[in-house]
């Protein structure tokens, strides 16, 4: 006879599916390398071969030649920095998720990295830490109650070849980037008709949107919701599955803004709301 534990119950109704989201979301929070882990992120922008030291991280890091995948790193065993299983005593490429299979990197017992490329072909170091300071102090994440009327169905048109909408980012200092968006979004709130740009995330959209709430009572930056067009032409915007950036855990993340379109009037009393801390007080 063998123990085995049984499989977790499948929600029944909208209340229970959004309960199992929110507990998805806490564990996510949780993990070793999830959005309260990371406390550093740095980008490597010097000539090939320029070495830089990474704030409390051993060895020199360096980028690589254009067209090359991943940065350079140089150690020694006394480093104690392990790639891939092995302990690295000389130089060494990590790579990242663009390569055929990713560096796996550990610092120490709490410390771990990945390697990350931006839009522009330049690649970073990230570290966490299973000992931050924010997965210590971590308590919860706000959220609104389930609300059937904030379940909004919508139209979906799609753009023969997409077309360019500028993003900005929070840390970017107003300089923005091109994503493309593949087609037109269309709902109705109140009588009045909104067509918010969403992106490719994945195998769905994401929407990067602000409202009435963004500030006084659900985190300032903005919130993010993933959508994906039905067959029949419509799609369905549950803005109970509205969540925060990873910048609301983390001061490390660098966000999305929301563009123009999609800074709505009006509030989205749905989904969540800010991360706090043990005390039940804003995290940042």
């Amino acid at each position: 006879m063998t123990n085995s534990t049984p499989p977790a119950a499948v929600p029944q109704t909208p209340e229970e599916a959004y309960a199992y989201f929110r507990s998805r979301r806490h564990e996510m929070a949780l993990l070793p390398q999830g959005s309260l882990a990371l406390v550093n992120t740095q980008w490597f922008y010097g000539a090939p071969g320029e070495a830089e030291s990474v704030w409390g991280i051993n060895g020199l890091w360096s980028a690589l030649p254009d067209g090359e995948k991943g940065v350079q790193l140089t150690a020694v065993a006394a480093d104690n920095i392990i790639v891939d299983g092995a302990v690295v005593d000389g130089t060494v490429v990590v790579t990242g998720k663009d390569a055929d299979a990713a560096s796996t990197i550990i610092f120490d017992e709490t410390k771990s990295g990945t390697i990350i490329k931006g839009e522009d072909g330049k690649y970073a170091l990230r570290v966490w830490d299973t000992n931050s300071d924010d997965l210590q102090n971590f308590g919860s994440i706000d959220a609104f109650d389930y609300n059937p009327d904030w379940v909004v169905t919508g139209t979906f048109t799609p753009i023969e070849g997409g077309r360019a909408v500028e993003m900005s980012h929070l840390k970017d200092q107003g300089a923005s980037r091109d994503k493309i968006i593949p087609g037109d979004i269309r709902f109705t709130i109140d009588g009045v008709e909104y067509s918010p740009s969403a992106y490719k995330e994945g195998r769905a959209l994401m929407i990067v949107f602000s409202d009435a709430t963004s500030g006084p009572v659900s985190y300032s930056v903005g919130r993010f919701l993933m959508v994906a067009p039905n067959p029949d032409g419509t799609i369905t915007l549950d803005f109970n599955r509205a969540y925060l950036p990873p910048c609301a855990f983390s001061y490390n993340f660098n966000c999305p803004m929301p563009p123009a379109e999609n800074r709505f009037p009006f509030a989205v009393e749905a989904g969540e709301k800010n991360v706090l801390n043990k005390a039940g007080e804003l995290l940042h």
